[in-house]
């Protein structure tokens, strides 16, 4: 007996007349229910249910005995509350059988209705019983009055009369006081945590609707509108839907932009986790179109977010194998755990790549990220700066992709070369093509070349500002025959058709002549001052490959050269390069590229720059001679990302002549920054901060970075610094001037851009236009744009020099000189290259000269105690006044500035009278008040170097480049004119090809 009692559970806690009346009957389900009667007959005989059904049954028992009671009244309608009770055990019995679990708002939604019914039910046939004995209520005007009062209306038409149904009506009231409040207010409490976990997405929804899911850590009001006007940028996107699917409770601004009619109808918030099933069940993952899966940058530990962002994908692509992923990987080498997501995003691997073309390429960054973004190019089309017009204009250009034979681009150059193809589709329609790709080939190949013969099976990849599939082309033939058809170039008024239609729509655009005469290939070419003479023709470029169309280009040097032996003159340096893989992958998955490297591996030793070894005793830059100007990396840790820095700068395709040395400066003071040769550096690439991630204000990341970065622009003006930012809104602390106006008017004019809704507000910031700063969350678009361009990712990687691929070229740079000039266009450059050395432009960085009014640059000169010293200076301006031709003003100039202050210096030694000892203290007091800010960082440099030992002969303290601005032309139009020392984007061909076509071409 004592084991059968031990194995009897224990009595369930007492139940309240109060669980009762709030549907709360869970015991009747409990297995356990016939155990809690034993010993306990008292409890079972005062609940509420069985009063109920003594007072329904009793009475009819009596009257079987006794027949004078037959007429007494049973409230037979207290039934109803039986009836609620076995409804929600009927329905908790059907939810068990089947083997479905409802939700909690359910239930308690149909506890709450059938409360309310039983109540107002219970008080109409009570009452209407009652009032037989006064106003003889009829049931409908007793259900009226309930109804009324339960509403708290109170019309006063219908009112008991007689006091047993005032009282039925006080009780009735009071019950429904406790009750209902009660009620509604776990009603209330169960939509609020439905409301933060987001509820579902209905399975009805997800088969008649299209949807995808964005899985992240934490969602950010900038993460969410960079994905949602960058998504919905594409007009096949519209109908889909966006379901969020976040760990963390939805922010305060995140939900007030959810809460707009343009998201509100389109964006479900789901709060939940990505690892398990019921949450992605709930998000309808096996019906999704995508899932776009975000690591979260803003962590400290970098490691541990991948970490979650891999979990995150093996558990989607768990549940549903089926449903494609787009993943984004912040460390290169967790990239290899998430090789089965449909595309991968390597965040420092693009950042470390596009930090080390800007050093090679200026503005990289701008070229690719105005790429990769959607755009109408109507930005800038309202301000009265010229180059804000066709800047904004030009980045509207974006990369498209159509069949050979179902394109008018490029549908009659099936059997000629890719160069060709390019070139005539540049001239006639203004479009830009960089890239093929094979039916039978699934790589891509940028410019492969004129050996590549176009097919019509063959897909064309060009930029252009919109693709040809929104654009409708009227081809008119010459109505007149006396009109000689000639090339577009023939005369000024014969301008050339470049792409101005917008990126959504249907314009038409009128093309005169589409047909390439016969001399068309041919450069007409303008005579100088009306003479006969003409500059010099440039050739045609050919529909097949020749053996002339592989010539060295006059405006770079051929790579080939780099083969040729070197002279004993040009350093040892040089030769010890060879050209070969790296012997030591740093991560799995990185992709092996051809570079230079040392014929014998350095010491270790010998990598430290700023202290000697046995091997030599240098101990800074100078001491090495180094012939090429370095380039300097700041950064916290030797990571794995810079393997993809150093290769884009190793690459085989570059010149050894070329090759910069890279210094890797892991701690930036002011002696570190001086030994490691700054003053005689190209570039100093800052990467940013990965310690002050962690800040507790979001966009307070990137303030140890902006900071060093600012003191290094203080210090050194001439070095041209580039590093990239965690937010895009901070891009405009770089370089920051308060009282620069110019600045304060791009500020203004990136608000009104904003407001406009362009996605590219920030792009007429002078440091991003130029390239010197960028973020790399404006590559979260890359991973959002490949959903509808599954190509953009692998042009990106090639662009960059991430991935190469046999027969595929890369990006490239050269500049025009004043011997280049005579080309005149843009149209006529890309004939030029193309014909000569088979490359193909993308675009132009210009760099303009601009007067900016800023009074923090001037130099502070204090002249107001002495009139007759102001009286000179005015009238050396009266007598200088004649010179300004041009009216504008020249004290902003550095030369004029230099000269005034010596002026000025010279004045101040003209004094009658020889100064006292205090007089003298006084005035050197002043001088260093009166001194400028640039001369005392000046000073605090050269005595910093003084003091290190080293020779202050390469400091330029006055070349701060502040009077240019410089931009990206991506794609301009072909009568763009060319200037001086502008620097064209260029896809090379690249060289073991073109010395592949070279041989076989000397053997035919």
């Amino acid at each position: 007996m004592g084991e059968v009692d031990s194995e009897v559970p224990p009595l369930p806690p007492r139940y309240r007349f109060r669980d009762l009346l709030l549907g709360d009957q869970s015991f009747h389900n409990d297995d356990r229910v016939q155990v809690e009667f034993y010993g306990n007959i008292w409890e079972q005989i005062f609940q509420v249910s069985f009063l109920l059904e003594m007072i329904n049954t009793v009475p009819f028992i009596i009257t079987i005995f006794w027949p004078p009671l037959r007429n007494i009244f049973v409230p037979v309608f207290l039934n109803c509350w039986l009836a609620k009770c076995a409804l929600e055990n009927m329905i908790n019995d059907l939810h068990r059988a089947i083997q479905r679990t409802h939700s909690a708002m359910f239930n308690q939604v149909l506890i709450l209705i059938c409360t309310l019914l039983c109540l107002v039910f219970t008080g109409a046939c009570g009452i209407q019983h009652l009032e037989r004995a006064g106003k003889n209520l009829s049931l409908f005007d007793a259900l009226y009055f309930c109804i009324v009062t339960f509403s708290t209306v109170g019309y006063g038409d219908v009112t008991p009369q007689i006091w047993p149904s005032q009282l039925l009506v006080v009780i009735m009231i009071c019950v429904a006081l406790v009750v209902l409040p009660l009620q509604f207010e776990e009603l209330a409490y169960l939509w609020m945590e439905r409301q933060k976990s987001g509820g579902n997405y209905s399975r009805h929804r997800a088969q008649t609707e299209k949807h995808v899911v964005l899985c992240v850590s934490s969602i950010k009001i900038d993460l969410l509108m960079d994905f949602l006007n960058e998504f919905y940028a594409h007009p096949r996107l519209q109908d889909y839907y966006v379901v969020i699917l976040c760990p963390t409770e939805m922010d305060i601004q995140v939900r007030r932009v959810l809460q707009i009619p343009l998201w509100s109808q389109r964006v479900i918030y789901l709060q939940g986790s990505a690892l398990k099933d019921q949450d992605l069940m709930r998000a309808k993952m096996d019906d999704a179109e995508a899932c776009f899966i975000l690591s979260s940058r803003n962590e400290v530990d970098r490691t541990a977010a991948d970490h979650q962002t891999i979990l995150r994908a093996w558990a989607v692509k768990d549940f549903a194998p089926n449903c494609p992923l787009y993943v984004q990987i912040l460390k290169p080498e967790n990239k290899f755990h998430v090789k089965f997501a449909d595309q991968v995003v390597c965040e420092e691997e693009f950042k470390y790549a596009m930090l080390a073309l800007n050093c090679v390429c200026p503005a990289t960054s701008t070229l690719v990220t105005l790429l990769v973004h959607t755009s109408r190019g109507q930005e800038g089309q309202m301000s009265p700066e010229q180059w804000q017009k066709i800047y904004g204009r030009c980045s509207g250009n974006e990369v498209y992709h159509i069949r050979l034979c179902d394109s008018k681009f490029f549908g009659e150059y099936d059997g000629k070369s890719f160069t060709y193809a390019s070139f005539h589709a540049h001239k006639k329609y203004g479009v830009c093509l960089i890239g093929v790709k094979r039916e039978d080939n699934k790589s891509i190949l940028l410019n492969p070349g004129p050996r590549h013969i176009m097919a019509s099976t063959d897909t064309c990849y060009y930029i252009n500002i919109t693709k040809e599939e929104n654009s409708a082309f009227i081809f008119k033939q010459e109505e007149s025959k006396g009109v000689p058809v000639g090339g577009l170039y023939d005369a000024p008024s014969r301008l050339p058709v470049h792409s101005i239609i917008a990126s959504m729509g249907t314009v038409a655009m009128d093309l005169q002549n589409p047909e390439p005469a016969e001399n068309s290939c041919k450069l007409a070419l303008p005579t100088e001052n009306g003479g006969g003479s003409r500059r010099p023709s440039i050739a045609p470029v050919l529909e097949l490959a020749d053996s002339s169309a592989i010539l060295p280009c006059d405006l770079l040097t051929d790579p080939l050269e780099d083969e040729t032996p070197h002279s004993e003159e040009e350093g040892f340096l040089v030769q010890e390069y060879v050209k070969g893989y790296p012997p030591n992958s740093p991560y799995i998955g990185s992709s092996p590229t051809l570079c230079h490297l040392l014929q014998q591996k350095a010491p270790f030793c010998c990598l430290r720059l700023d202290k000697g070894c046995k091997h030599n005793s240098f101990e800074d830059a100078k001491a090495y001679g180094f012939k090429n100007k370095l380039i300097i990396v700041s950064a916290e840790t030797a990571g794995n990302g810079l393997y993809n820095f150093i290769v884009p700068l190793r690459a085989y395709y570059r010149p050894r002549k070329e090759l910069n040395p890279i210094v890797l400066l892991l701690d930036n003071p002011l002696d570190n920054l001086l030994q490691c040769g700054i003053i005689y550096a190209d570039n100093l690439v800052v990467v940013d901060k990965e310690s002050t991630m962690s800040a507790e204000e979001d966009y307070m990341a990137d303030a140890k970075t902006i900071v060093n970065v600012q003191t290094m622009f203080r210090l050194f003006p001439s070095l041209s610094i580039i590093t990239e930012l965690t937010h895009p809104s901070n891009m405009r602390f770089m370089q920051f001037r308060a009282k620069d106006c110019y600045s304060l008017a791009l500020s203004k004019l990136e608000k009104i851009e904003r407001d406009k809704g362009s996605n590219l507000a920030f792009m007429f910031r002078l440091p991003f236009a130029a390239g010197r700063v960028f973020s790399i969350s404006m590559l979260d678009t890359l991973l959002y744009q490949s959903f509808v361009k599954d190509y953009m990712i692998a042009i990106a990687r090639l662009l960059l020099g991430l991935d190469t691929t046999p027969g595929s070229g890369y990006l490239c740079a050269i500049k025009v000189t004043e011997e280049d000039l005579w080309i005149r266009t843009y149209g006529r450059l890309f004939q030029k290259l193309c014909s000569s050395s088979a490359e193909i432009p993308i675009g132009i960085y210009r760099t303009e000269s601009h007067m900016f009014s800023s009074s923090e640059s001037q130099v502070s000169i204090n002249v107001d105690d002495c009139d007759d010293t102001r009286d000179r200076r005015e009238s050396w301006k009266e007598k200088t006044a004649h010179r300004n031709s041009t009216g504008s003003d020249q004290s902003e100039h550095p030369l004029l500035r230099k000269k005034s202050m010596q002026w000025a210096r010279r004045l101040s030694r003209k004094s009658a009278k020889p100064p006292s000892r205090t007089e003298r203290i006084t005035q050197q007091r002043l001088n260093l008040y009166r001194r400028s800010e640039r001369q005392e960082l000046s000073e605090l440099v050269k005595n910093r170097m003084k003091h290190l030992g080293l020779p202050t002969a390469g400091y330029d303290e006055m070349n701060d480049h502040q009077n240019t601005l410089s931009y990206v032309l991506i794609n301009p139009p072909p009568d763009t004119i060319l200037e001086l020392n502008d620097i064209v984007y260029v896809s090379v061909l690249n060289s073991s090809d073109r010395m592949k076509q070279c041989v076989d071409e000397t053997h035919l």
